[in-house]
């Protein structure tokens, strides 16, 4: 077994992931890199996996490194060893290999299907924030991945439940996660940087800040309520700005880990001509 890892600057993760999933339309393993870097991982046998001058390639001028070696034997079970259960606030996110707990509100993620099973510290924040919330509608989740934070809140009681997502991979992801879990979400495929995703009036965005930004800038319907992640610290502040332009101002803050994550709400029309945001602290 080998492994391809190919780490670059986070600014420009997202086009590069769209690059890397069509050299490898199964799917890669998302790993965090430290603020400024993401590392994207692909294993397959010999000759399986394209050649490290394709990866360079895919990543252009965003590469900060990429590497290959050689994985051993118990590579697997290590692997699965990685995936633990998450739990937050009364959900537990489990891959299926783990026993269901009495007294949880169950999510199960198979991490072979796309990024994860919620331990990404920017995820784990928003189930947080979602948990919180009173179930009252509809909820959409811009950038759904594997599917995990739109299966949460179906089973938490949101309905209907809409995903997006730009790779073909996650949307499959998605779809199979909500038949695996018993609940209904419905799956489109959409570039964010190019159309709005699906409205509702509670909208979860677990993207990076350049994006985040681009899509607010993009609305043509704000929401009611938005939990924007995927962000670091130093990042909330712009990217509640950019979204303060569309009337929507923040109502709660949560860091963990070196991220963090923000709720708003819509408290006015949104403003035109560059005008400043208003902020509830």
């Amino acid at each position: 077994m080998i492994r391809l890892a190919v780490r670059v600057a986070r600014e420009r993760a997202e086009p590069v992931l769209a690059e890397l999933l069509e050299l490898a339309p199964g799917g890669l393993e998302e790993c965090d890199a430290g603020p400024e870097a993401v590392e994207y991982v692909l294993y397959g046998a010999p000759g399986e996996l394209p050649a490290l001058p394709q990866l360079r390639a895919a990543a252009r001028d965003a590469l900060v490194d990429v590497s290959s070696s050689e994985v051993p034997d118990t590579w697997e079970d290590r692997w699965r060893g990685f995936h633990v259960p998450v739990e937050v606030r009364g959900l537990r996110v489990r891959p299926p290999w783990e026993p269901p707990r009495e007294g949880v509100l169950d999510v199960v993620i198979d991490p072979g299907q796309a990024f994860g099973t919620g331990a990404h510290p920017s995820t784990r924040l928003t189930l947080g924030l979602l948990a919180e919330l009173t179930p009252d509608g509809a909820l959409a989740d811009w950038g759904c991945g594997s599917g995990i934070l739109a299966v949460a809140a179906a089973k938490l009681g949101w309905a209907p439940v809409l995903a997006c997502d730009i790779e073909a991979p996650s949307v499959a992801a998605t779809r199979a996660a909500a038949a695996e879990n018993g609940v209904a979400v419905e799956v489109a495929r959409r570039d964010l940087r190019r159309e709005p995703g699906p409205w509702a009036p509670t909208v979860l965005a677990n993207l990076i800040r350049a994006l985040l930004v681009q899509v607010a800038e993009r609305l043509e319907r704000p929401p009611e309520r938005l939990i924007a992640s995927g962000l670091l610290p130093h990042e909330v502040d712009e990217v509640v700005a950019a979204f303060g332009r569309q009337g929507l101002c923040e109502v709660r803050r949560r860091e963990a880990e070196g991220w963090a994550a923000v709720e708003l709400e819509l408290h006015a029309a949104p403003q035109r001509g560059g005008a400043d945001d208003d902020r509830a602290r």
